[in-house]
């Protein structure tokens, strides 16, 4: 049987209620020789203070919640690290949630946070462009009752957070790809209604135009790997690559893991990369510089981004500040023209 918090207040000779200031940690604390004699008998009886009642006692769980859209994915998982550094020393914990269902799942994840009284969300990745009226109502009833919301990537019109610059970031990627010599052009998008993969395939596409440049294909998928891999066999199969061409086609994936399951395709198909198509993505995951050949790709400092995100939800300052974070173009091999 579970010990109960009755029984470590009769080994303590004290109240429930004392023992219970005591463990769940209530601004009003009892003598220090009490507190003492109530944590020794919860020890030797092996008592573990109950997390929703300490929540109720300080009122606050001592929980930060993090919604990001597939864990497995680099980029998440490099947002979630820099959130977990910039809570060290502060006696908050990251929960995780993530929601590759979609925006019914993210709503869900949100409403669950709530529940466990956590004192603060934090919500990362691309949502579709019509998902957010839901989302909005529901954050503003957490934010009514005193949570503290941050977005990262894109902004809600009540909430701040750490902004995304995917469209400068995607015309400056083809501005040096045209700076490179490149002529020839296909764009692996997600899904129209996918706002950060339109966003960087937007600007990309935008700057091809400015400088007279038109794509010879422009392919939607799946804002995956998997969707990377199907959307370039699609481009072989269809002879758009043509290996005579003076120039190899080059073909930007909205991000990397696209770009990986892309670079996967072309192996299978028995071509090289850039000799007979370049590549390159968007983020600059940490493992795109190990591959063979190495990725060209447009850096954001996710690590950074976490930290940040979840620093301003430590703070006591502006909730509806926003911050605009820029990408570079970093050139690497799977670009390089002979």
């Amino acid at each position: 049987m579970a010990v109960r918090l009755a029984d470590v207040a009769e080994a303590a000779g004290v109240s429930p209620s004392t023992a219970s200031r005591v463990l769940n940690g209530s601004a009003r604390s009892p003598k220090a020789e009490i507190a003492a004699r109530v944590r020794v008998a919860a020890e030797e009886l092996g008592y573990f203070p109950n997390a929703q009642a300490q929540a109720l006692a300080r009122s606050s769980a001592g929980l930060m919640g993090l919604v990001v859209h597939d864990i497995s994915d680099p980029y998440f998982s490099s947002i979630a690290r820099g959130a977990q550094r910039a809570l060290v020393g502060s006696g908050i914990q990251l929960m995780l949630a993530s929601t590759e269902r979609g925006a019914e799942a993210e709503v869900e994840a949100v409403r669950t946070f709530m529940s466990y009284r956590t004192d603060a969300i934090l919500l990362a990745g691309s949502r579709g462009l019509a998902d957010d009226a839901l989302l909005d109502q529901v954050l503003r009833t957490y934010r009514a009752n005193g949570g503290r919301v941050a977005m990262i990537g894109q902004p809600l019109p009540n909430a701040g957070g750490v902004q995304i610059a995917n469209e400068s970031g995607g015309a400056d990627l083809a501005e040096a790809l045209l700076h490179q010599g490149h002529r020839r052009f296909a764009v692996l998008s997600g899904a129209a209604t996918l706002s950060t993969s339109s966003q960087r395939a937007s600007g990309f596409l935008g700057k091809l135009r400015s400088a007279g440049v038109i794509p010879e294909r422009v392919v939607e998928g799946a804002f995956t790997r998997d969707g990377g891999y199907l959307m370039m066999s699609e481009l072989i199969e269809s002879g758009a690559l043509k290996t005579d061409a003076p120039r190899p086609l080059c073909v930007f994936c909205v991000n990397d893991v696209m770009a990986l399951g892309a670079l996967a395709a072309v192996r299978d198909a028995g071509l090289t990369v850039p000799g007979d198509v370049a590549l390159a993505g968007f983020d600059d995951i940490p493992t795109l510089a190990d591959q063979h050949p190495t990725i060209t790709t447009v850096r954001l400092p996710l690590e950074e981004i976490g930290r940040m995100s979840a620093e301003m939800l430590l703070a006591d300052g502006d909730m509806d500040r926003r911050l605009v974070v820029e990408g570079f173009p970093v050139l690497r091999e799977s670009t390089r023209l002979g």
